[in-house]
């Protein structure tokens, strides 16, 4: 099985550097949303680690946070920079290990990861130390992959015939995230789930046939609008309730780190 290696990462954001940024799905936004749900960014010190494409980072930046992305690869920070730069903005990116980042305790309002967790057997060591420079009162959100989907039992299988893109990777219920964020002495203040429209399958065929062929099918294909209708109305029932976080193929928590308590009076 390949290891997710430094030099394996930095080949897989070469090769997304090939592509248009305009061409390649993000976050659909669920970072830079779950942010804004704090409240205000401007003037917020503000963390990503692993820095992708620097998408959200920049959006941030835009809104007048002081933004910083951490990546031990070359390639995901230059794509970071480029980011930064053609919208005009300074994000500040820093090569280091997140296991043990260059950054003193209590530097950053919010600390924030998607697709990076689940590449960890032992996740202890990347949340302790999210906790240590994240300020009291700081949040701290971290994005996965979740367990109950078929983007679970497709990856299995890649993984054992050794044809995932990442080498190794993991998976977690909801209930399983928010026992780890809070074995590091944060309390959870919310939790979500995104079922991603339009769906990883097709996702993953349109980088399939864009890398191989350079053909581009639609990045949202034109929906049946009585379809799209009934979906989204039966998205925002049961979106609701917490049984819909056992169906998303991403789920996230979003954890406050508590202020100290005083010491008691003699």
């Amino acid at each position: 099985m390949r290891a997710s290696t430094p030099a394996h990462w930095q080949k897989f954001w070469e090769e997304a550097d090939s592509l248009e940024l305009d061409d390649v799905y993000g976050t659909d936004g669920r970072m830079v949303r779950e942010v804004m749900l704090l409240g205000d960014p401007a003037g917020k010190r503000i963390l990503e680690v692993g820095a992708g494409t620097g998408r959200d980072a920049v959006t941030l930046a835009k809104a007048g946070a002081e933004v910083l992305t951490l990546d031990y690869v070359a390639g995901s920070l230059y794509l970071t920079q480029k980011a930064s730069g053609q919208a005009g903005v300074t994000v500040a990116p820093v090569c280091g290990d997140a296991l043990g980042s260059p950054f003193g305790e209590g530097t950053f309002d919010v600390i924030f990861h998607q697709g990076l967790l689940e590449h960890f057997r032992d996740t202890t060591p990347l949340l302790t130390d999210n906790v240590r420079i994240l300020k009291p009162g700081g949040h701290l959100i971290v994005d996965v992959p979740q367990t109950f989907h078929y983007y679970t039992l497709g990856k299995k299988v890649l993984i054992a015939l050794d044809r995932w893109f990442a080498g190794w990777e993991t998976q977690f219920t909801i209930a399983q995230l928010e026992t780890l964020v809070r074995r590091e002495g944060m309390e959870v203040t919310r939790s979500y789930g995104d079922w991603m429209v339009p769906g990883l399958w097709y996702r993953a065929l349109r980088k399939v046939i864009l890398t191989r062929t350079g053909r581009k099918l639609p990045m949202h294909p034109e929906p049946v609008p009585a379809l799209a209708r009934l979906g989204q109305s039966w998205r925002r029932w049961f979106g609701r309730k917490r049984l819909s976080l056992y169906t998303t193929p991403t789920i996230g928590v979003i954890a406050r780190k508590p202020a100290p308590q005083p010491e008691a009076a003699p």
